[in-house]
């Protein structure tokens, strides 16, 4: 898996693979007005995707391409250059040079009244001076690498992101990056590199007077498959995004991931494994949050395993999921440059209707080893039962979510915290090996119920016995702590599954905890006992 994680690692500062771009002789490309609607690139996209996969020259100049990180950063676009600066428009539009790993030019159109006008790259809207490069030599047509989204409540920060392949990111109230979403997912967490479709082309609505409202097309290729996509932005505490899009593949693909989302976990308080740095936690995210079919809510947290981990959550029309940081507390990071406890969440909301229902499938997480922080190794998706066949149609629309905390939280206890190490009893000699987890829970009406109150916890695992399961009241988190020991019936080291609910009669007063825990070899076992 190490061609994936090098392509995670660049994405996690959304780096452009090198990707075909057939736009040039497409009729996209036509430097004269054009009318343009959103049926017209779907028939752009279906019209691509009856064609064989054209890959593309890498045409980025040396100089650019032979940047280190530092220079290349320092290439500043001019703000005063902005799309849209000047008007009586909320929105301002600024464009990434291409450079290093962002080799492919991506094409720019601005839509007013229907019509598409093309965006030529201009090197008088970049500031070169840091770099110290000249760039008169580079040729007219050298195109953009991505853009990003500016908003009039502050012109400073931009809330959104369109950055290499097919990754964008967005930002809430917290004006905080963090995890990243795509367009498609191929064949992800397979026994071979999967394959990153990307955005070749872009075309920015002006906005109507002051709407608050941005909407944004793009056209999708690679070799599995083309596509057309719409997103309409909304910022706010919570920014939304609405994302419609028609899919055309070009063969059969094994693993098609829907509304992708991608994120970094390194270590936690529930995972000590790579915790070799002096702060405590170091993730975008700590959990996978699901909202079933059937109305159940199921938290998963997060963790970076010693091998690639496939998990898939089978389900019919789900209502939701979405890669939460639900840990916001300073202390538990102590990091003032990366803000780990300002990180958004994203909450995958599917607009179910019609020929655009999810039907069966599954939610699929995806965790990846890594030792570093700067790669992503956490991917969540929805992977359709059916599997995409050549000369299909599919149709999606969904909406994310992106802020502080997820939409739709319902009134029920929700796990803040998953602990665990060797179980037992304190000071009593261990005569066989367990372990445990402490998990805590908050909200709902955890806090209200009384002393006598008898909450019972439901604990199920897929393997194993279950030899301690109590669920205390926590005053100081104003909720219940759960602990479970856990001992291992065999040697064997294949992950085990736990379920874990919190009921008051046949009341369930929680959302579902399920973990995936990995026992230690036969041999590590022993030295816990004493």
């Amino acid at each position: 898996m190490l061609s994936r994680r090098t392509l995670l690692k660049s994405a996690a500062v959304f780096a452009l693979t090198s990707k075909a771009s057939p736009v040039a002789s497409a009729p996209v490309a036509t430097p004269s007005p054009q009318r343009f609607d959103f049926a017209w690139l779907k028939g752009q996209a279906r019209w691509r995707a009856q064609s064989p996969y054209r890959p593309a020259r890498n045409v980025l100049p040396n100089v650019l391409a032979d940047l280190d990180w530092d220079r290349f950063q320092s290439i500043r676009f001019r703000p005063q250059r902005a799309l849209w600066v000047g008007s009586n428009v909320r929105f301002q539009v600024r464009f990434f040079h291409p450079g290093r790993t962002f080799n492919t030019p991506v094409q720019m159109y601005e839509v007013v009244d229907a019509q598409a006008r093309p965006i030529r790259y201009n090197a008088d809207m970049f500031d070169f001076r840091e770099s110290g490069i000249n760039p008169r030599s580079f040729p007219k047509d050298l195109g953009w690498a991505g853009f990003r989204v500016h908003f009039h409540t502050d012109w400073d920060n931009d809330i959104a992101a369109f950055l290499g392949a097919s990754y964008f990111r967005a930002v809430g109230g917290e004006k905080q990056y963090g995890l990243s979403a795509r367009g498609i997912a191929v064949d992800t967490g397979l026994d071979r590199p999967e394959e990153f479709p990307s955005f070749e082309a872009f075309w920015l609505e002006r906005p109507e007077g002051a709407t608050s409202r941005l909407t944004v097309y793009a056209l999708m290729d690679s070799p599995s498959l083309a596509g057309a996509y719409r997103f309409d932005l909304v910022p706010g505490a919570t920014l939304t995004m609405d994302v419609d899009a028609a899919l055309y593949p070009r063969r059969r693909i094994e693993r098609l991931g829907i509304a992708p989302l991608t994120s970094m976990f390194l270590c936690g308080e529930n995972d000590h494994r790579m915790a070799h740095d002096w702060r405590p936690e170091i993730h975008d995210s700590d959990g996978l949050a699901l909202w079933t079919g059937a109305g159940e809510r199921i938290w998963r947290p997060l963790v970076n395993p010693m091998d690639v981990r496939v998990n898939s959550y089978v389900d019919a029309d789900p209502r939701g999921f979405g890669l939460l940081q639900r840990d916001a507390d300073f202390d538990h990071y102590q990091d003032d440059g990366a803000h780990y406890n300002r990180r958004p969440s994203a909450w995958i909301e599917p607009k179910a209707s019609g020929d655009r229902r999810w039907g069966k499938g599954a939610v699929q997480l995806v965790e990846i080893p890594t030792a570093d922080e700067t790669a992503d190794n956490i991917v969540a998706f929805w992977n359709p039962a059916s599997t995409p066949q050549p000369g299909q149609e599919l149709l999606l629309s969904y909406r994310i979510h992106w802020g502080g905390r997820a939409p739709f939280e319902p009134a029920l206890g929700q796990v803040v915290a998953t602990r665990n190490g060797v179980g037992g009893h304190v000071g009593q000699k261990r005569r066989y090996f367990s372990w445990r987890f402490a998990i805590d829970f908050v909200g709902g009406q955890l806090a209200t119920l009384g002393k006598s109150a008898k909450v019972e916890p439901v604990v199920t695992a897929s393997r194993g016995a279950i030899e301690l399961a109590l669920a205390q009241p926590q005053v100081e988190i104003q909720g219940y702590r759960v602990m479970v020991d856990l001992r291992p019936t065999d040697d064997s080291v294949e992950p085990i599954d736990l379920r874990l609910y919190l009921r008051l009669g046949q009341e369930a007063l929680t959302e579902t905890w399920v973990y995936q825990w990995t026992p230690p070899p036969a041999g590590e076992r022993r030295r816990w006992l004493g």
